[in-house]
């Protein structure tokens, strides 16, 4: 836990999320590319679900995207996922697919 007293006092910016850990980072990216590539496409391209490329990602503000990760959108087939993920994993993961989402490394 960070005490806000220990923060330089020019600094106004939210602190970052922490970044998972580099296993974390491989197990989301197969989290995504498996799970979520059943609904929204195996290239993440569309499908049942919407497209999630940097394009189709580009005009949404993250905090709505962390948002639809981790509390899913009612009356709609996307689940929350807050059982499986924090919010420094939904973080990461939009931040990754507006960027531009990494491959599954495979062994």
């Amino acid at each position: 836990m960070v005490c806000a007293g220990l923060a330089p006092a020019h600094s106004q910016a939210e602190p970052s999320p922490a970044q998972p850990s580099f296993s974390r980072q491989r197990e989301l990216i197969r989290i995504v590319r498996q799970d979520c590539g059943s609904c929204h496409g195996m290239r993440l391209t569309g499908g049942l679900g919407s497209p999630l490329t940097p394009i189709a990602l580009r005009d949404r503000p993250l905090a709505s995207l962390v948002a639809t990760i981790i509390h899913g959108r009612p009356g709609t087939p996307m689940p929350g996922w807050q059982a499986m993920l924090s919010e420094d994993d939904a973080t990461w993961i939009a931040q990754q697919l507006q960027s531009g989402f990494p491959e599954e490394q495979r062994p």
